[in-house]
């Protein structure tokens, strides 16, 4: 990857960004509405962490969404029998780490395509959340975990909520993690050619397992991100984020087709997402239009991917 492809997300940030700031309303540049920015990428940009990886490997998860929806059930049905809210946090992650296990699982032993696995689970997880919930939305007591994406304070010294500053914790570590480990370049040589992989000692089907559970991991901390937002757990929230989640990977410079993809671009692609919606919300353009916009930029920036692999 060259440096100008590495950095192309970033520059589209910043273009996206000027054009709105430009054009749009003064408010739109305010601190208060990079606040609220930063809080909207929050979700998407974790889910998108694990995604990431999932992608850099060659594969595909739709069961994201899914998987969000029964972590925030299963964390208000846990405050709901008594739970302490770091309990209940860490079993809504613990839930989205077992489905993402799962996934792996059943597409290195059975040999399944991804595509199609995930699309099941995607089916089953989101049944197993209404079927948790009785198809109704989960009433929890209020703790402090409705804090981690609340807008701040006037005057707060922390400027960004904690919700947010996860989001960059987890991307340092995720970013660690693939750049300056040996399984981190596993998952990328695996991406690259899984064939030439497998016959230089990789461990391809535990990495692919690994891989789909740091994903479902990934989704189950986005999970407690939304029932921060929501404080109560729904088992109809988050469909059709997937697409969202993958969106922010491909814009972000990540290849379908494995082996390519970074975290920063990653987290930039969720970003510019929440910009161009932020922007045409301020500048009163309908819903429509911000689709348009974005299914725009995914069709150019796959485009670009597969001009730049030819």
């Amino acid at each position: 990857m060259t440096p100008l492809s590495r950095f192309a997300p970033l520059l589209g940030l910043f273009a996206v960004y000027g054009l709105f700031a430009l054009i749009g309303p003064d408010s739109f540049s305010s601190g208060r509405t990079l606040e609220t920015i930063a809080r909207q990428t929050a979700i998407v940009g974790t889910a998108a962490l694990g995604m990431t990886l999932v992608i850099i490997a060659g594969g595909i998860d739709l069961s994201v969404g899914s998987i969000i929806a029964l972590a925030t059930v299963t964390i208000a049905a846990s405050l709901q029998a008594g739970a302490s809210p770091m309990s209940a946090s860490l079993i809504g992650i613990f839930t989205g780490a077992l489905c993402g296990f799962v996934n792996g699982l059943i597409i290195t032993r059975f040999r399944v395509v991804p595509f199609i696995v995930t699309l099941g689970t995607l089916l089953i997880v989101r049944g197993m959340a209404k079927g948790l919930a009785r198809e109704q939305k989960i009433d929890a007591p209020l703790t402090y975990l409705i804090d981690l994406l609340a807008a701040l304070p006037r005057g707060a010294w922390w400027l960004l909520p904690p919700g947010v500053w996860m989001l960059v914790l987890l991307a340092l570590l995720t970013g660690g993690f693939l750049a300056y480990t040996r399984t981190g370049k596993h998952i990328v040589a695996i991406g690259s050619n899984e064939n030439a992989a497998r016959l230089c000692g990789v461990r391809v089907e535990a990495l692919k397992v690994l891989v789909y559970t740091l994903a479902g991991t990934s989704a189950g901390l986005a999970g407690l991100l939304q029932f921060s937002r929501l404080t109560v757990g729904d088992p109809t929230v988050a469909v059709g984020l997937e697409l969202d989640v993958i969106a922010a990977v491909v814009i972000g410079g990540g290849s379908l087709s494995g082996g390519e993809g970074s975290v920063l671009g990653s987290v930039v692609g969720a970003l510019i997402m929440t910009v161009i919606r932020a922007g045409c919300s301020q500048m009163g353009l309908p819903n429509w239009v911000q689709e348009i916009v974005t299914g725009a930029i995914i069709v150019i920036a796959v485009a670009v991917d597969r001009l730049r692999q030819k």
